[in-house]
């Protein structure tokens, strides 16, 4: 049995950019790829970091993607076209092992530039604390990410999402949304934490979360890690430094060449 299972959700209906797991991104050695590649270089790279314990795989619902995936190698299960989130697509997921793991992480097939340390570090966090339900990951956002996500809202797009914390490092509420506010053009006095799009899961947690259904919160703001917080259970956040390179989601069209950028920087 895998003591921890990583699992890819992705998904090719998306209403901000569809089939974005199958955009081409080029990579520092010159050759288009899918996106999905790099996220799945990212799922392995974690994998070897947490150890000969740890295993990394696909979840979709979508043939294209499976086809896609498997001819390039990756290990593919197919969910249900009704899992409504990512978080839905893990759980269903679990369904398709034959051993259910200790620790179950989505690494979100938009956020290839996820540095193995960080998922080290929410699945560390989710041991150590045998209260949370869930772990996740943030990062201080630096000036030219807060820029980015302030010209995204400043055109009406959404280009990422944040998060704030109590003192005790348990996570208070997320949004796409800049949170909490900062003027343009300010230093803000609380630093802006970037949600990742990583979490650790205890497969209790994520069998009740699949069974409770969604939230008035979650809806509204298109985030399903609301549905924890509405729920009342626990979400540690571990606040990573952040990487040599910007930590960039696939979330636009217009990202693509920023992300382009960064796979090239972080080869160097």
């Amino acid at each position: 049995m895998s003591r921890i299972q990583i699992i890819i959700p992705a998904r090719l209906a998306s209403t901000r950019f569809p089939a974005k797991p199958l955009a081409p991104l080029t990579g520092a050695d010159g050759i288009a790829r899918p996106a999905l590649h790099y996220t799945w270089e990212a799922g392995l790279a974690a994998a070897r970091a947490l150890g000969g314990d740890a295993r990394c795989l696909i979840a979709t619902d979508d043939a294209q993607i499976a086809d896609a995936a498997g001819s390039a190698g990756m290990d593919v299960v197919m969910t249900p076209v009704t899992c409504a989130n990512g978080t839905e697509r893990c759980a269903a997921a679990l369904d398709a092992l034959d051993t259910v793991p200790e620790i179950v992480v989505n690494l979100q097939g938009d956020a290839p530039l996820t540095p193995p340390a960080m998922v080290a570090a929410v699945v560390a966090l989710l041991e150590t604390d045998p209260a949370l339900a869930m772990a996740t990951a943030a990062v201080p956002a630096t000036p030219a990410v807060l820029a980015h996500l302030q010209t995204d809202a400043a055109a009406g797009r959404v280009g990422g999402t944040t998060v704030v914390c109590s003192t005790g490092g348990r996570a208070l509420y997320f949004s796409k949304s800049i949170i909490p506010h900062v003027s343009p053009g300010t230093v803000p006095q609380q630093p802006v934490l970037l949600h990742l799009g990583l979490y650790a899961y205890r497969p209790a947690a994520l069998a009740a979360y699949a069974a409770n259904g969604p939230v008035p919160l979650e809806l509204q703001e298109g985030l399903e890690q609301l549905r924890f917080l509405d729920a009342g259970l626990p979400v540690g956040v571990a606040v990573c430094p952040a990487p040599a390179w910007e930590m960039i989601e696939l979330n636009n069209p217009s990202d693509i060449p920023l992300i382009e950028a960064e796979l090239v920087r972080r080869a160097q």
